[in-house]
Formats: structure tokens, C-alpha cells, sequence
């Protein structure tokens, strides 16, 4: 039911791209009429505050008057929705309320419409797609796999950002600055200097083949597979002339071949994904060697290797039963643990941990490096099981089994593991399954001393379910760094207090239980019973009454929430395979992406490959398209 929806308390001004058009019954068949059903409702309790120049906080809602106005300003109506349904919106103050048949009528109808734009209404837009640089980690495995080297030098550029969906391969956001140029040269003589000869120089002189004839067929390879292309005639051109230019200045092949294959590695080519434009305005299909890039660095993080190039040369790639195909072999191949190791570790938070978040060592000793490694590899372990084993994405949620090997298992508290491999352990409880039960969680959410309620809390909000509280108010009260108690109370009855203060009390209401749930975890994720020598309190209610009590009750929240929880994992996803963020023309392609993998009983593999299926991925912007196209008529 709609009144079910964990609350957000996301406010009007600080909305975000989430994209949360979820129909809390999936698949809903009653469709609403905006102006029989919606309208009326929208003017007798939204109007009334929400119109002209003085609307309050500055949300007008009076000029939305027909369908084609609701889908200009999606976003806004995103966030009015979820006030509807979290009783934040009508406020209390007001003495007209809605009935819940008005309020469940009124939110699920808009979603309904949000949803399932009517046809003509939101042009297809597959969204922008620059000319995308490779990030650290894209350049290191794919000079590895063009140049058969462990080498990284990509390690020693500047940090990538984070854009769109909060992912470091976010196009946008992979800017060149002059540092990094200087780089590249270097990282280009490095790596050919590593290089494995067979990968540089693979036609050798005969007598019936010069040596300039061999030098060219080893940069036409180079090229093609560094470039990810074939390799046009004029470029070509470039390449054998830089070549010869090196001989004639009186180097011998070898030397002048490696100087020409330097110049195919600070290539603009070799440095970004560039996709060409299809002709004219109308979003179009990318030709078969940017599918096969587009897939490999989502599943591989790399570039394609020669079956796929071998496929997209033939035009078969983008084939439906052949690109499934390679999906399922490329998800089985060791380097598709990228996509584990780059997805889960942004997504979840924790990259970070023990550098810019670190529990204090004076307190917790026992967060050694090796603990910490641990702790930030288990969730990697444990989606790329989800993966490779076609398990459930709703055992992120609630499972029974843990990845640990044995400093994790000591830390945790499971016997009978041993060795720095990573195995998968059955438990006797529901405390520790899941994400909500994982040490790098647990301690990325917490304060150098002591657990945040409020920080775990605002976690599980914008990470699990998509919908963020806003920032807290200016100049708010901050509690103390440590849980021992002050003035006589508990850090809990500290909390409880500042929760008082009205310019807070409503977001902790949302934020405060859930973190609690979590109170038996300390602030390395270890299981304790008492705080400052009392017992824990790991209890909590939110708006509406339910009553969370521990880890256990929160994972059937949580479960009983599982439909949001897939739509914002799958919007995170896309985010991360298209290298942008999600935006509101995406919402058909999330919402048909969400229904195909429920239909599957949620598994991963079914995931990645609707991803891969879908509209975003497949299809690019025609060249006249122009920004806004895909804007409501």
C-alpha cells in the first residue's frame, strides 16, 4: 500500500534526480484521469498554500493545469508525490486534510502518470553521451589487456570525479586538465616499455614482407584494437608517416614502430569513447563496435576483447540472442569482477573507508589494514556471488550466509574460517546478512567513536531506497563525539533530546529508528548488548507506528519495501553503465528494466542484462538533436 513508502523527507528545494516513479502496486491497472481525478483533488488541498508570488517555499503548483505541464517539471512532482504519501504534505496545521482513500488516489495516480507518459507526450531521448575519457581505472586494465602488462599507471593520475549517479566514470565529470596530459605521455612510454612483444609486434620481416610492410600491419592492429574501431585509410595514412618521418631521422623499425605506437596511446582515440552521431534529429541505434565498448566497460571495465570485436566486424553483435549470449560470457569471465569492485563499492559508500572515515585507533585497535581490506572487500564478494551463482538482488537485503575469510570471521565472530581467502559461511541468525549487517557499512555510518543512528539511518534513506533527507538547518547542535554518558544521560537520551528542537524533529523522525535498529553494532560493526554499561536500546518507530526493534525487524522493513529498494538499484546501475546520470526520460526504460527482473525473481544476471536491452544503452541522439527534444510537447 501507498501509506506504506518509507518516508524521505526530501523538501521541495533540495529534491535530487532519483527518479522514484514507483508504483507502489506494480504493474497498477487503474489509470487515472487528470482532470476528472487529479485537478480537483490538487485544488482543494495543494492550492490553497502553493500558488501565486507568494506560494509557499517558493512551489507553485497553480499553472499545472493539463498533463503536458506535469511532465515539464517531473522532478518537482516526484517530490510532491512523496510528500503526499508521507503525510508531510497537506501539513498538520492544516485543518482540511485528505481522506486516505484521496490521499492513496491522489498518489498513486500521479505516479500512474509520471510513470506511463502518455505516448507523443515524452519524445524517446537515449540522453546525452559525450565524448567520454577513459577513467583510472578503465585506462589500467585496458592497457593490461591491449599490452598483456600488470602495470598501473593510471595509479599515478589525478583522482577522477564523481557526477551523475555518483560513479568516477561519469562522463561528464572526466575532465583533461593539463596535469593530466603530461601523464599520459609517461603512461604511454611505461606501458609499451612493459609491454609484452607479441602484443606490439605481431607481423614479422620475411621475404616477401619489408620491414616497413611488417611496422604497418603491427600499427593497423595496435590501432584497431587500441581505438576499438576499425582504423580509417586517412589515419592509417597518419600512422605509417609518423613511422617513416622516425626511420628517416635514423631510427631503426622497432624504435620507430614503438614511437608511432606511442602516438596511438595519447591518441584522442585511444583516450575516449567516441561514438559517431546517426544522421538527422531521431534517436538511432550506435553501430556494433560502440555496443561492443558500451559492454565491455560496464561488465569488464576494459575494452572489448576479439570476440567481441570479431562479432561487431561481422554486424552480429547487436543481435538479440547474440548479445545475450555475450552477456552471459562476458558475467563469466574473471574480469567481470570489475563491475562488482567499481559498482558496489561507489554505491555503497565505502571506497573510503579507513582514509577519509576511520574509526579511532586508540579505542579500536583492532581496525587493522588488514581488518579494513576485509571489511571493503566482502561486499564485493558478495555481489559478484549474486552474479556468477544467478541468486536474488533482494539477498542485499536479507540472507542467510555471509563472504568473510578469516579476519572478517574473527571479527565477526564465526568459527571454523581460515586464510585470507574469501568463502561463503552459513549463519544461525538474521543479524548479519545483507548489507545492513556488513562491517564496512556499519563502520563508514559511524563517528571515529561511536555509532551515528543519524548517519546510518540517513544510509539506508539514500542508498537502499533512493529518497535522501534534505541537509540539516544552518548552524544545527552538534552532539557529542564519544557515547559515554553526560549530565546523566545516554547518548540516546542526548538524541532524543536535540530531536525536540522543531527544526529537526521531522527528518529524525524518518532517520533516527532505522539507525537505532542498528544500535548492536558498534562502530566497527562488531555485535555488542550494553553501551556505556547499558543495555542496548535497538528500538525505534517510524511515522505511521511501525515498530523496528533490532537488525532482524529492519530487514523485513526493508523487505516489505523491496520494490523501491530494486528501482533505485536499478536506477544506480544504468547510472553507472551509461556513465550519466539518470534522468526523467529514463523512466520508461527504468520501470520496463525493474518489471522484467521482477518477473525473474529479482535475479542480478537479469539485471545487467535489461541494462544492456534497454533504450538508454542501446540508442544514441541523432546529430540535430537538440537539448530539450525529449522535453514534454
Amino acid at each position: 500500500m501507498a501509506e506504506d513508502i518509507l518516508p524521505s523527507g526530501v523538501s521541495h528545494m533540495h529534491g535530487r534526480v532519483v527518479l522514484l516513479f514507483l508504483n507502489v502496486v506494480w504493474g497498477s491497472l487503474w489509470a487515472a484521469d487528470f482532470h476528472q481525478d487529479l485537478l480537483p483533488q490538487l485544488q482543494k488541498h495543494c492550492w490553497d498554500c502553493h500558488n501565486g508570488r507568494k506560494a509557499k517555499g517558493g512551489v507553485r503548483l497553480d499553472g499545472f493545469t493539463n498533463l503536458a505541464s506535469i511532465y515539464r517539471q517531473p522532478k518537482l512532482w516526484e517530490t510532491a508525490v512523496r510528500q503526499v504519501e508521507e503525510r508531510l504534505m497537506p501539513p498538520e496545521s492544516r485543518k482540511v486534510q485528505p481522506t486516505q482513500e484521496e490521499r492513496l488516489a491522489l498518489s498513486e495516480g500521479l505516479r500512474d502518470l509520471l510513470d506511463n507518459p502518455a505516448p507523443g507526450v515524452i519524445r524517446l531521448d537515449p540522453g546525452p553521451k559525450i565524448a567520454h575519457r577513459l577513467s583510472r581505472t578503465e585506462y589500467n586494465h585496458t592497457v593490461r589487456d591491449l599490452l598483456g602488462i600488470s602495470l598501473r599507471p593510471a595509479d599515478d593520475f589525478p583522482a577522477d570525479g564523481g557526477g551523475g549517479g555518483g560513479f568516477d566514470n561519469n562522463a561528464s565529470t572526466l575532465f583533461v586538465p593539463p596535469l593530466l596530459l603530461e601523464k599520459y605521455l609517461t603512461a604511454a612510454e611505461e606501458a609499451l616499455a612493459a609491454a609484452a612483444p607479441e602484443a606490439l609486434f605481431r607481423h614479422p620481416v620475411t621475404w616477401y614482407r619489408s620491414e616497413s610492410a611488417a611496422a604497418t600491419g603491427d600499427l593497423r592492429d595496435l590501432a584497431r584494437r587500441a581505438w576499438r574501431r576499425p582504423v580509417s585509410a586517412p589515419e592509417m595514412a597518419r600512422l605509417v608517416e609518423f613511422y617513416q618521418r622516425t626511420r628517416r631521422s635514423g631510427a631503426d623499425s622497432r624504435t620507430a614502430t614503438l614511437a608511432a605506437a606511442k602516438a596511438v596511446l595519447v591518441s584522442p582515440n585511444f583516450l575516449f569513447r567516441i561514438e559517431k552521431d546517426p544522421p538527422g534529429p531521431t534517436p538511432a541505434a550506435i553501430d556494433d563496435h560502440a555496443l561492443a565498448s558500451r559492454l565491455s566497460y560496464f561488465l569488464w571495465a576494459s575494452m572489448p576483447d576479439a570476440t567481441l570485436f570479431a562479432l561487431a566486424d561481422a554486424g552480429r553483435l547487436s543481435q538479440p540472442k547474440v548479445l545475450e549470449a555475450q552477456v552471459m560470457r562476458m558475467l563469466a569471465d574473471p574480469k567481470a569482477r570489475a563491475l562488482s569492485e567499481q559498482f558496489v563499492g561507489q554505491w555503497l559508500g565505502i571506497r573510503t573507508l579507513g582514509s577519509v572515515t576511520a574509526p579511532d585507533p586508540h579505542k579500536f585497535p583492532e581496525f587493522t589494514p588488514a581488518l579494513r581490506e576485509a571489511m571493503v572487500t566482502e561486499p564485493t564478494e558478495f555481489f559478484a556471488g549474486l552474479v556468477r551463482e544467478n541468486r536474488s538482488l533482494l539477498e542485499l537485503l536479507d540472507s542467510d550466509y555471509a563472504w568473510v575469510n578469516s579476519d572478517l570471521a574473527r571479527h565477526y565472530g564465526i568459527p571454523g574460517v581460515s586464510g585470507s581467502t574469501f568463502i561463503r559461511v552459513s549463519l544461525s541468525d538474521r543479524r548479519r546478512g545483507g548489507v545492513t549487517g556488513m562491517a564496512a557499512v556499519l563502520t563508514q555510518t559511524s563517528y571515529p567513536q561511536r555509532t551515528s543512528p543519524v548517519l546510518r539511518g540517513k544510509w539506508l534513506l539514500e542508498e537502499v531506497f533512493g529518497t535522501p533527507p534534505p541537509p540539516p538547518p544552518p548552524l544545527v547542535a552538534t552532539l557529542s563525539p564519544n557515547d559515554e554518558k553526560s549530565e546523566g544521560l545516554t547518548f540516546r537520551q542526548r538524541l532524543e533530546k536535540h530531536r525536540k528542537d522543531p527544526n529537526c524533529a521531522a527528518c529524525h523522525a524518518r532517520l533516527d529508528p532505522l539507525g537505532f535498529a542498528l544500535e548492536n553494532f558498534d562502530p566497527i560493526g562488531r555485535w555488542r548488548t550494553q553501551v556505556s554499561g547499558e543495555s542496548v536500546d535497538a528500538s525505534g518507530e517510524l511515522p505511521g507506528g511501525v515498530v523496528i526493534v533490532g537488525p532482524e525487524a529492519l530487514k523485513q522493513v526493508l523487505l516489505n519495501r523491496k520494490q523501491l529498494f530494486v528501482r533505485h538499484l536499478t536506477e544506480k546501475m544504468l547510472a553507472y553503465a551509461l556513465g550519466r546520470g539518470v534522468e526523467y526520460y529514463d523512466s520508461p526504460a527504468v520501470k520496463q528494466i525493474t518489471e522484467a527482473v521482477a518477473s525473474d525473481g529479482h535475479r542480478a544476471p537479469r539485471l545487467i542484462l535489461e541494462i544492456v536491452r534497454s533504450a538508454p544503452f542501446r540508442l544514441r541522439r541523432g546529430g540535430g538533436f537538440q537539448e530539450g527534444d525529449g522535453s514534454p510537447q
